[in-house]
């Protein structure tokens, strides 16, 4: 595969706590534009700059950082069309929270 087999493509991501993104690359690999289809922030849209490696043929480690300070990484496996992702996020004044969750991946 080659390094960017991500860039330029959609995919319906489906978390295993039931929200839905349409995640959207760059062809340059560089930015994500996500849609939030379900969940608690349902309609949100975004886009935001990635950083992003290759770490074994058509596994990659992308990370990003949102306006509202909510920290995410995925670690996508493309031959596989999973996600486990991992994000960090104010709470409530009381620290940062932070979760681990897995999906699944749909080309469109």
């Amino acid at each position: 595969m080659s390094a960017l087999t991500y860039a330029g493509r959609t995919f319906v991501f489906r978390v295993d706590n039931g929200v839905v993104f349409r995640n959207t690359y760059s062809p340059d690999g560089t930015g994500l534009r996500y849609e939030t289809l379900e969940g608690p922030a349902k309609g949100a849209v975004e886009s935001v700059a990635l950083h992003a490696a290759e770490v074994a043929p058509g596994l990659f480690l992308i990370g990003w950082v949102e306006k509202s300070g909510m920290t995410v990484t995925h670690v996508m496996n493309l031959n596989t069309l999973t996600v486990h992702a991992f994000w960090t996020y104010e709470n409530d004044g009381a620290g940062r929270a932070a979760e681990l969750h897995t999906g699944t991946l749909e080309p469109v």
